[in-house]
């Protein structure tokens, strides 16, 4: 069965994780996704070990289901190469910055010159027009800019940042919904547009969600910050044998807990007579909680919350985790766990159609589908616009 996307084109001019990410979802869902590759390579190629120089483990499912072109765009003659296949595609996608943009003549009027209902997403750290739309944003700066850092801070006394690249997939998962969106537009009006994520709007958007608590209303009727998710109690419990997440949320939860505990002095305690009281209290129900689980395993804990449908889980390992995924097997560097896409459509299933490409692997498949000849692209290669890692022939596919 075809992807949802089948037969749309996009035209990938990101790096690192962020746009990368939002392109690879896209490619998932079944648009044929063509990734530009500048001419000192892809962040993500290294970032952590891999099998191959130019595959990370990260790269193997980040730039999965792409074909990759590696194009020198400060070349004279790499903007023409550029705009033929920004004709020929339906989205195109950057996470350039503006001034970069500006200097290499790739924005929205000039890419829709050459395409005119093109969905252009133009991705970065601050707001275009603002006094810092130039500045250099990755996760780390964002998480600080947006109150992620805060909130850590809150919690444990001191800024911390979240341990995953949180706000570069944010950022991602914001492009993706917004492209789709745009891409439906375009299917009832037959006009593209202009799209715009800011990091730090997206982020702002993701983190008031809950903790622009009682500071959203006005005046406000309390202060930022969810406090049931601020508190320093929250976290992972013991148990008599290892580590458990348990969750009671409604008053019959707790009143099952703490009677299994021998809690009995608690049954019918205010403090968790109603959701204000269990949102107030959160310190305390959780320091009981935790002294409750410490007398049984986690196995004979999670056999007991099933039976008494209270959230649970075992506290499940990043090498766990990873263990779930199928093993599929890359056709230049051997096996490799995939990832799995994050959700399941019936009709049009996510699906990685490609492995993971080598910088310039598609060079010359990409470009004679906009009228290149072979010649013409060896010639490219030969001056320097384009560059081709482990292929043979002259930058033509091996074999």
């Amino acid at each position: 069965m075809a992807g949802a996307l089948q037969g749309i084109r996009v035209l990938d001019l990101t790096s690192v994780v962020m746009g990368p990410m939002a392109t690879q979802i896209l490619g998932d869902l079944g648009a044929d996704v063509i990734t530009v590759e500048s001419a000192r390579g892809e962040t993500n190629r290294v970032m952590g070990p891999g099998p191959h120089p130019a595959l990370s483990g990260t790269s193997l499912n980040l730039l999965r289901s792409k074909r990759n072109i590696a194009l020198d765009l400060k070349h004279p003659d790499g903007h023409d190469v550029l705009m033929r296949l920004a004709a020929a595609c339906d989205v195109f996608v950057t996470n350039l910055r503006p001034s970069s943009l500006r200097r290499l003549r790739l924005s929205y009027d000039e890419v829709r010159y050459a395409r005119p209902d093109v969905v252009y997403c133009q991705a970065h750290g601050f707001p275009a027009g603002s006094d810092r739309a130039d500045d250099p944003a990755y996760d780390d700066i964002i998480q600080s800019a947006t109150g992620v850092a805060d909130a850590t801070r809150r919690a444990y006394g001191e800024p911390r940042l979240v341990p995953t690249l949180v706000a570069d997939k944010v950022a991602g998962l914001t492009i993706v919904y917004a492209v789709l969106a745009a891409l439906f537009h375009r299917e009832r009006s037959g006009e593209g547009q202009h799209i715009e994520v800011p990091m730090t709007q997206a982020m702002t958007a993701f983190m008031l969600v809950e903790h622009g608590a009682g500071g959203v209303s006005q005046p406000p009727a309390g202060p930022a910050g969810y406090r049931r998710i601020l508190t320093p109690e929250r976290r992972p419990q013991r148990t008599a044998d290892g580590w458990i997440n348990v969750l009671p949320y409604l008053k019959q939860q707790y009143d099952t807990l703490f009677a299994a505990g021998g809690r009995e002095d608690l049954l019918g305690d205010a403090r968790y007579a109603d959701g204000r009281a269990r949102i107030a209290n959160s310190d305390f129900l959780y320091q009981q909680v935790r002294a409750i689980l410490l007398q049984r395993t986690t196995d004979e804990w999670l056999a007991f919350c099933r039976d008494n449908e209270i959230p649970a889980t075992p506290v499940v390992t990043l090498d766990e985790l990873l263990a779930e995924q199928p093993v599929m097997t890359h056709p230049l560097v051997g096996d490799y766990r995939h990832v799995q896409p994050g959700a399941r459509l019936a009709a049009t299933p996510m699906r990685a159609s490609r492995p993971a490409p080598l910088p310039g692997q598609h060079n010359h498949e990409v470009l004679k589908e906009v009228g290149y000849s072979d010649d013409d692209i060896d010639d490219l290669i030969t001056r320097g616009v384009l560059r081709s890692l482990g292929l043979g022939g002259h930058g033509r596919p091996a074999g």
